[in-house]
């Protein structure tokens, strides 16, 4: 007779999973709203929308970053990542966030990894008044390296501002700048090549220049949500457009919510572009252009705005603590963004 061979022998824990849920269920009901329908455990997240408006549905990943959070065993940042990344994207449609849900594939499931990745998820879903409806933990034994995982996500709200991205930019129009927090959730492929291996730092160094900030600390620090900031000057209507700065850098996002016959013009002399993004640059000898094409470079969202509303959405912005700047103009053109000044593509 064969021996037995169970599902806990071929390396799925249903057990450690049992553990998990259990221990996320109260971080998934402290960020229930009102639009939330169904209940936690639920095979499907039910919500209600407001009706007559458009639902904004889009997903994500965060990427090699998670390669930093594995190093450092730091795994309560990479979430609330996850979730401001997909609020930013949605919101450059004018939408406002309702639900959120997540996707995590694992060799073998950890619960207080999973515990911390979760956690970080609902703080981030709570700040953005955005409910956690549900997910997937899915445990594959063989298929992730020991101690690995991967992490998704997925966003629907409603457009509460329907008429942003459905101005054009036009000519005298001004770009303002919105700081990011730090490398975002974009380019960790190239930046944990320069960190590890061309500056042969590990995560528990120093950063250069960073003030005693490790590697780690710098390099997991949180993608900004921007909802928050900009809600006065949308519900005010002085906003033409959005660009979230993610892949491609500045030169590959603004071109997106441009028409074709305006260009975008940056100036780079109108920010000091952060430290980090500098380092990385030293470190690569790469052309300024290469940098500002993988690399937000300090600026992690892009408002345009009509020039009469500039100062009002200034203040908007600095009255919600965002040390927000003019960056550029818009002038007559052919859909392209030509970044200009010092630190840019000469």
């Amino acid at each position: 007779m064969r021996d037995v061979v169970t599902y806990a022998d071929s390396g799925v824990d249903l057990e450690a999973a049992r553990r998990a849920k259990s221990r996320i269920a109260e971080l998934v009901e402290g960020t229930r709203t009102d639009a939330v329908v169904s209940r936690f455990g639920s095979f499907g997240g039910r919500f209600t929308a407001t009706p007559g408006r458009d639902l904004v549905a889009s997903a994500d990943g965060v990427g090699t970053k998670l390669k930093i959070a594995f190093l450092t065993g730091r795994h309560d940042t990479v979430g609330a990542d996850l979730v401001n990344h997909c609020v930013d994207d949605i919101l450059t449609e004018g939408a406002r966030p309702l639900v959120f849900m997540d996707y995590i594939g694992c060799g073998v499931l950890d619960p207080d990894v999973v515990a911390d990745v979760v956690a970080g998820l609902a703080t981030a879903c709570t700040a953005n008044r955005c409910a956690l409806v549900g997910g997937e933990m899915a445990e594959m034994p063989g298929f992730y390296a020991d101690g690995e995982y991967d992490l998704a996500g997925f966003i629907v709200g409603e457009a509460a501002w329907p008429e942003l991205g459905e101005r054009d930019p036009a000519a005298g129009d001004v770009l303002i700048g919105l700081p990011s927090s730090g490398f975002h959730t974009n380019g960790y492929s190239l930046v944990r090549k320069l960190v590890f291996d061309r500056l042969d730092l590990a995560v528990g160094d120093p950063f250069p220049g960073e003030d005693g900030a490790t590697v780690g600390d710098v390099l997991l620090r949180t993608h900004r949500s921007y909802l928050r900031e900009l809600e006065s000057s949308l519900d005010a209507g002085r906003i033409r457009a959005l660009a979230h700065i993610t892949g491609g850098g500045l030169p590959g996002n603004v071109d997106r919510v441009l028409g074709a016959g305006v260009d975008a013009v940056i100036d780079t002399g109108t920010w000091d572009v952060p430290n980090p993004f500098r380092v990385m640059q030293e470190a690569s000898g790469a052309p300024p252009a290469e940098m500002f094409s993988t690399f937000n470079m300090g600026i992690g969202m892009v408002a345009i705005v009509r020039q009469a509303d500039a100062d009002a959405v200034l203040g908007d912005l600095r009255e919600a603590e965002c040390a927000a700047f003019v960056c550029g103009e818009v002038t007559a053109g052919s859909g392209r963004v030509r970044i200009v000044g010092g630190d840019g593509p000469a």
